[in-house]
């Protein structure tokens, strides 16, 4: 009996570690790695035109028509290619002067998404049920005016750049998106935004390492049980931990410095300074072509209550390229000296002013 049972045993074991896992009905579910955990690996998209929040004129819709789906896809796939016609490119170059348009990318520099996710949500929020972040608590409207500013990108929407300063004697009085030492899509928890929506995900029997395509960041996860860190060491991705959850991979992550935070208002943005945040993420293999992406912030000290976001994400046959985001790149040496010398000429027309008044 022995001797007839092992082929078959093996024979399951090859199918589980290489195949599709099957369910107790036989359908199937999801790829298994060789040891038997759900298999996530691979390169994930998660582009979408969805915004986290609702917008306040669909205050009470929480589901787009097929046919309001359609049209808006469509909007945004002509100003895509109305922007992408050769007599566009550089069409969108700012005035000279022009200080409001300083920054400004046309489309050809960008990957914007355009589409909406799969069941047509008005909201990656999907609680509190309005699909809208919680308010800030006293500290968190405070914390919010503090080293950042508005930009105008061309998303549609005013984005504040997380960790932003303005100051020019020295690089490190710039902000800190500026200075590529994070990506406005990175998070965690990740977000949808102008380009560089992949994620690249490895594991091991014992290691999850999240790559993102943005900047250059990878998280390496343990899943072994380990406690989190001291809470005095602080990093500036946190300091994540796993744990499998049926086939759902749970990554909590605490520790983050005062230089990061949770979201804002805005499209991909941050308020607080991450003290108190606490990142619950899952990731859940849906099929082939699909991975579930659900988030809940938690953090007392700025918001009122947690909050949560889903974002589907598609597997994609792209490959990942290092961000090099300031090699060779003398812009923040301009930046600088430029900044510097303005300041100079300012402080030269204010003297005689200055001198006649006395």
């Amino acid at each position: 009996m022995l001797r007839m049972l092992a082929p078959v045993v093996a024979a399951a074991w090859l199918v589980a570690g290489d195949g599709l896992a099957q369910s107790g009905g036989g359908e199937p579910s999801s790829p298994l790695t060789p040891w038997g955990d759900p298999d996530l690996q691979g390169v994930w998209d998660f582009g979408t035109m969805t915004p986290l929040q609702r917008p306040e004129d669909q205050a009470d819709k929480a589901f787009l028509t097929e046919e309001e789906a359609a049209a808006a896809e469509a909007a945004v796939s002509a100003r895509i290619d109305r922007e992408l016609e050769p007599s566009a490119v550089g069409r969108a170059r700012p005035a000279v002067g022009d200080a409001n348009a300083a920054g400004r990318y046309n489309e050809f520099w960008m990957e914007r998404p355009a589409n909406v996710v799969e069941d047509r949500r008005t909201s990656l929020i999907v609680d509190p049920p309005d699909g809208r972040l919680p308010p800030l608590t006293p500290r968190g409207e405070a914390t919010q005016q503090l080293g950042s500013y508005w930009e105008d990108l061309p998303l549609g929407r005013p984005v504040r750049v997380r960790g932003a300063g303005i100051g020019v004697d020295n690089p490190e009085d710039r902000g800190l998106a500026e200075r590529c030492l994070i990506g406005f899509n990175t998070g965690p928890p990740m977000a949808p935004a102008l380009y560089n929506n992949h994620v690249q995900l490895f594991q091991t029997p014992d290691t999850v390492v999240i790559f993102n395509e943005m900047v250059h960041d990878a998280r390496i996860v343990p899943l072994d049980g380990r406690p989190h860190l001291p809470h005095e060491i602080r990093q500036w991705m946190g300091d994540a931990r796993g744990h499998w959850d049926g086939d759902t991979l749970v990554v909590e992550t605490t520790n983050f410095t005062d230089k990061t935070g949770s979201f804002d208002t805005t499209y991909v943005t941050t308020v607080g300074d991450g003290l108190t945040l606490h990142l619950t993420e899952r990731f859940r293999r849906l099929d082939e072509d699909t991975l579930h992406y659900e988030y809940t912030v938690d953090d007392p000290m700025h918001f009122t209550r947690t909050f949560t976001a889903v974002l589907p994400m598609r597997r994609s046959d792209a490959s990942m390229f290092e961000y090099a985001c300031h090699e060779g790149n003398r812009g923040l040496e301009v930046i600088l000296s430029g900044g510097r010398a303005a300041r100079e000429r300012a402080r030269e027309e204010t003297q005689p002013r200055e001198e006649s008044e006395r």
